[in-house]
């Protein structure tokens, strides 16, 4: 396997608080990776940074094999870095088909956008449905497979998905993990973070568990569902 994302001693501030503290990872080709750890821990503060929506103070950030240090936001998706965000941002007043065609902004293939709106109708069959509905109408649920659909649109060598069970019910919670799973199978690499720590080892190769800004754990996403200090930290588990 091949290394597609490389971060080295990475540093980010909020004025002078230092949100990120000198955390250290790589990402293989084909690989889901999840970071986990409390609100505060840096997670979303660390993919804000990969995405080019923060500055970092300092560090390397290598993605398949080029310095995303000063890249603009949109030319780093341009290179095949997708970010799904936390809280989802799709746009409430266009339909379901518009948003996934906002997500192929930098791409004029049309008849391979049009494969590629139909690859996220298989993902997703609800927003095949409801295509022409208003996105704002949908569940949190389904607009976080919209907002999944229209990460993948960008035709990504790595998808970011920050949070994507947030907020969901059980049902909907599996739904996006079984999804995530059925990307994974695909060969779509994966930087997921995620609160519900038990469903994210257990879909992830490797795991880091952050805290306030570092790394503490890493690992095998199946040695730190079996490892005792994360087990009571973070799978609720005495």
């Amino acid at each position: 396997m091949s290394t597609l994302l490389e971060v080295e001693d990475l540093r980010v501030s909020y004025g002078k608080i230092e949100a990120v503290k000198g955390i250290s990872f790589s990402v293989e080709a084909g690989q889901v990776v999840t970071l986990i750890g409390t609100n505060g821990a840096g997670k979303t503060t660390t993919l804000r940074t990969l995405s080019g929506l923060l500055k970092p103070t300092s560090g390397k950030i290598i993605f398949d094999g080029k310095p995303l240090t000063g890249v603009a936001a949109h030319k780093i998706v341009a290179l095949g870095l997708a970010h799904s965000p936390e809280g989802r941002h799709i746009f409430p007043r266009l339909t379901i088909a518009e948003n996934l065609q906002l997500g192929a902004f930098l791409r004029n293939d049309k008849a391979g956008i049009e494969k590629d709106i139909q690859r996220a109708y298989d993902l997703f069959p609800i927003l095949g449905e409801r295509r022409k509905q208003a996105a704002g109408t949908l569940s949190g649920g389904e607009q976080q497979m919209l907002a999944m659909g229209r990460a993948l649109m960008s035709q990504p060598k790595l998808l970011m998905l920050d949070e994507p069970s947030m907020g969901l019910s059980p049902i909907m919670m599996q739904k996006i993990m079984a999804t995530i799973s059925e990307l994974k199978s695909q060969g779509t690499t994966i930087l997921l973070v995620e609160q519900n720590a038990q469903a994210a080892l257990s879909l992830a190769d490797q795991g880091h568990v952050m805290e306030v800004g570092s790394i503490v754990v890493s690992g095998t996403g199946q040695d730190l569902l079996h490892d005792e200090s994360v087990r009571k930290a973070y799978l609720g588990e005495d």
